[in-house]
């Protein structure tokens, strides 16, 4: 009775070691996965699908693609390199903080590497960038793909950018405000009695073609209320045909040059704009065929993309912002 009594004294010893135990690894367990929840600094998904994860703050970061080295910086961020783009557009100084690693097309991967990067920002337009992206991978330094078309993806890099810099104030400046100007701006646009025919062009010095609601600008005409007659004959996509300018005939025609300004423009007046018809056109003959700045009109405005609606609006409805 006594042996007896004894063995169950010794197995409820040996479940409550066993509980205890237990117990101590489930805190462990627990305390393992808060302390993993706080070393990663920032998760979000980039433009290919793919989750980042970012264990801290990026503090040696590396862009190719102008547009969004100035768009880190809006958000408060520093750049140790970039593509040449940032001086061509007019983006920003290289100082001699910066390195100029390559160009948007072709990045140079040993450049890239020398910098010790931890972040780097990259688009899925270019298959060398996507090249180096796995090279990235294997190497584990931390970068993200980011596609930016509309004012709305700009928004929404801000928005990333800005979180991980930790300078939301710069957001609401540089994204919030100018969202609200677009806003106010596409409030006042009233053509419900009549329809505002557009034809958008794009030129470079070997030939020019027609845009439609894939582009930046025409999504901003679209926006804006008007009617791209692109959309009605795709033909102007991939040539522009006179005959069917003329049966559209567009209120306005609005360009954007590619490369060389000059010798796209000299392209346009030895091309189309040498047919005796182009001076028939209403647009012609009412001085409502335009050149766009390419600032705002050709590479991505970022911050400027409010003066870029502006700019438009003020054309098309001057009864209205002039």
């Amino acid at each position: 009775m006594i042996i007896k009594r004894k063995n169950q004294f010794f197995l409820l010893v040996i479940l409550l070691i066993f509980i205890t135990v237990a117990c101590s690894k489930g805190a462990n367990s627990e305390e393992q996965i808060e302390t993993s929840i706080e070393e990663n600094y920032y998760t979000f998904t980039d433009a290919m699908g793919v989750e980042v994860v970012l264990e801290k703050e990026p503090e040696i970061v590396v862009s190719l693609v102008g547009s969004y080295s100035e768009t880190w910086v809006l958000a408060g961020g520093s750049l140790v390199g970039v593509t040449d783009d940032v001086e061509k557009e007019g983006r920003m100084e290289i100082t001699n903080n910066m390195q100029v690693v390559g160009t948007i097309k072709e990045p140079n991967l040993e450049e890239i590497l020398s910098l010790d990067p931890d972040f780097v920002l990259l688009t899925p337009d270019v298959d060398n960038q996507i090249k180096i992206a796995e090279t990235l991978k294997q190497l584990n330094i931390n970068h993200a793909f980011f596609k930016v078309e509309e004012f709305e993806d700009y928004l929404n890099m801000l928005n990333i950018c800005t979180d991980i810099t930790g300078k939301k104030e710069l957001y609401e400046k540089n994204g919030l405000l100018v969202q609200k100007e677009i806003e106010d701006i596409l409030s006042k646009v009233d053509n419900k009695d009549k329809e505002i025919k557009v034809l958008f062009i794009r030129a470079f010095s070997s030939g020019a073609k027609a845009k439609k609601d894939d582009n930046m600008t025409c999504t901003m005409l679209r926006n804006l209320g008007t009617v791209n007659i692109a959309a009605e004959h795709p033909s102007l996509l991939e040539e522009l045909s006179i005959e069917e300018i003329i049966e559209e005939d567009p209120d306005f025609i609005f360009v954007t040059t590619m490369g060389n300004e000059q010798k796209a423009l000299d392209g346009l007046k030895n091309g189309i704009e040498k047919n005796p018809a182009w001076n028939s056109l209403s647009a012609v003959k009412n001085d409502r065929y335009i050149i766009l700045p390419k600032e705002l009109f050709h590479y991505k405005p970022n911050a400027k993309w409010g003066e870029s609606y502006r700019y438009l609006a003020e054309i098309i409805y001057p009864e209205i912002f002039n």
